[in-house]
């Protein structure tokens, strides 16, 4: 199996040497990270430079830096490596929970992945002991973590909100029926001005 691993905290983190010897056990292992920390940078791609890679070392693994956002990293070690059967993004020195999600550069390595048809895996943890300005809701992420279970969180690309779709849908084109009985009466009111 090929593991490709990334992350948005850079190519030295500790979580991301941790998580290769983790994913090592299960198949041949590459790192492609971002040079610099890049936490935050959600989804964005590099599309006004060119993108540079170079080996590096860490530890025992084949490992590159790129002066690119955790997308382009995954986009390009899939590119560069051919059949990439995993992307395991992380360990981001931080919690990406709740919120989080929508700006994780972490996330978006795994979600870059299942763009490109490969499964994709976000870890992160918890660096501090301090908690947010609010309880969580009960059953959230962030409660889970709060009390000192594990979260996994199932996503998807797809952010179509297929209900509003659907009543936009019947607004701007109305059923069939209706549209009949609007010509039936159009017709009817001309022949009678005849």
């Amino acid at each position: 199996m090929r593991i490709l691993i990334s992350n948005d905290d850079g190519i030295y983190s500790p979580g991301i040497v941790s998580l290769a010897k983790a994913a090592s056990r299960f198949g041949e292992v590459r790192i492609i990270a971002p040079d610099v920390e890049q936490s935050s940078m959600s989804h964005a791609i590099t599309s006004s430079r060119p993108l540079r890679f170079k080996r590096v070392h860490r530890l025992e693994f084949d490992a590159y830096s790129v002066n690119g956002t955790p997308a382009d990293c995954v986009a390009l070690g899939m590119h560069r490596w051919g059949h990439v059967d995993l992307v395991l993004s992380g360990i981001n020195l931080g919690l990406n929970l709740g919120n989080s999600c929508w700006h994780s550069g972490t996330l978006a390595a795994a979600k870059q992945a299942a763009l490109l048809g490969a499964r994709g895996i976000a870890f992160s943890t918890n660096v501090s002991d301090n908690t947010p300005l609010e309880g969580a809701a009960k059953g959230t992420d962030r409660w889970a973590v709060e009390h000192n279970w594990v979260s996994i969180t199932p996503l998807r690309l797809d952010l179509t909100d297929e209900a509003d779709l659907s009543r936009a849908l019947a607004v701007s084109n109305p059923p069939a029926a209706k549209a009949t009985k609007k010509r039936t009466s159009v017709g009817r009111s001309r022949k009678r001005r005849r």
